[in-house]
């Protein structure tokens, strides 16, 4: 009981009545995969009688007609199984890290492949899982997150799909797999995960199925377990999505910034404001984040939880100190001085960087366009100068300069060496 249907886009449909539900992909993007690495290994597994399949996000990217950066691959085959038949051919492994979760990494033609054995969760506690294999595909599946993401494809393209996750992609719809419920209290960092995959695939903000919602709800407080680090990659993944603003504010309503290291009384109101003018120009996650924070110290106990970057971290710093100071001229509301003038005194390497995250945060974006055309000019006196005209206590030669520097800010670092030096009085 079947029927087999075809579109222009030389996908071939093939509906069954029971759960699963498959069709035959050929389309370029998939073709593009099989290099010769792929190819070798899908040798080497057919010639030793496992399946293997492309998993996961790989799958998902592949429908929507994406090349996948990244293409993981599962299998009947246990790891030992695997081992033992990469060192009978002579191929290389390596990582091993990931051997106790059944993945077995191995290099072929200069290219890496991640294979892991089909498993099921034997028990969890909200933060890892203790697993058995299994060479059940649809038990595999049922484990996983997200419809979208609990997807195979065969190396003949060939889709295989158990809850409905090709119908969900293509409503842009985002659904955990059976119970949400169920899923969150499997793995309290799905509640991330839902809200980055909903910026990525939904086609508007606040489509969300109210159960969802209620289960997302009323498993945040398991946030609290999930480390900052794994907290904070899918945070900063969320961020540059689509819908970021009415995420992060979902995030506050649901009562969950408590649990991952957003302030509690963040400035919802500001973020969606700093997101609306900084969307389009590649913000950094913290140029957005920022907005909810309405001190310093809120930075700081964010750094504590979420253990960010020393990079992030200052710019975080950098904004909350300086988004209300530091603006235009209203002399001169065209100029971008105030912030050349700003990095030529700062004389930090990043902090031109900082300041077009300040005009994106601010919504300035002729002034942004400006400096990120912008070079820094080269102060054309040195200590060595100053010492040929008679200035040599080390002292004296740290004022000069300073000096020297605020009368070439004032010539809108016009003047020249002979120039400067002509205000250095013998």
């Amino acid at each position: 009981m079947w029927r087999r249907l075809l579109n222009h886009r030389g996908i071939s449909r093939t509906v069954t009545w029971r759960n699963l539900f498959t069709m035959r992909l050929k389309t370029e993007q998939f073709q593009s995969l099989f290099t010769d690495g792929l190819n070798g290994l899908a040798e080497l597994f057919e010639k030793n009688q496992h399946e293997l399949r492309i998993a996961g996000g790989a799958v998902r990217d592949l429908l929507s007609g994406k090349r996948p950066e990244d293409v993981d691959f599962a299998t009947t085959a246990t790891p030992e199984q695997m081992k033992s038949m990469f060192q009978t051919a002579g191929i290389r492994m390596i990582n091993n890290k990931g051997e106790k979760h059944g993945t077995i990494t191995a290099r072929l033609h200069n290219e890496n492949f991640e294979v892991t054995t089909l498993r099921v969760d034997v028990q969890t506690d909200g933060r890892h899982a203790e697993v058995e294999f299994t060479t059940d595909w649809q038990k595999d599946a049922e484990r996983r997150d997200l419809t979208i993401n609990s997807m195979f494809l065969g190396l003949d393209g060939t889709l295989y799909d158990y809850f409905k996750g090709y119908e969900d992609l293509q409503n842009r719809q985002v659904r955990f797999v059976g119970s949400a419920d169920q899923r969150i209290r499997e793995d309290y960092l799905r509640i991330l995960r839902y809200f980055r995959f909903y910026g990525r695939v939904a086609p508007g903000p606040d489509q969300h199925e109210p159960e969802t919602l209620a289960a997302i709800r009323a498993n945040g407080r398991g946030l609290a377990a999930i480390s900052g680090e794994r907290i904070w990659v899918e945070l900063k993944k969320m961020v540059l999505d689509n819908h970021a603003g009415h995420l992060l504010e979902l995030i506050y309503q649901l009562d969950l910034a408590q649990y991952i290291g957003l302030p509690p009384d963040g400035n919802v109101e500001e973020m969606k404001r700093v997101w609306h003018h900084a969307k389009d120009h590649s913000p950094k996650p913290m140029t957005i984040l920022a907005a909810l924070f309405r001190c310093s110290e809120e930075v700081e106990k964010m750094d504590v939880r979420l253990k960010v970057s020393r990079e992030e971290k200052s710019l975080a710093l950098f904004l909350v100190k300086h988004r209300r100071e530091l603006c235009r001229s209203e002399e001169e509301p065209e100029s971008i001085r105030p912030f050349t003038d700003f990095i030529i005194d700062s004389r930090e390497l990043d902090s031109q960087s900082k300041l077009c995250e300040l005009l994106k945060y601010q919504g300035e974006r002729k002034l942004l366009s400006e400096l990120l055309q912008w070079s820094m000019p080269r102060f054309p006196i040195s200590g060595h100068d100053l010492r040929k005209v008679g200035v040599t206590s080390g002292k004296e030669i740290g004022a000069t300069l300073q000096k020297l520097r605020d009368v070439w800010k004032k010539s809108r670092y016009q003047m020249d060496k002979d120039e400067l030096l002509s205000h250095v009085k013998p």
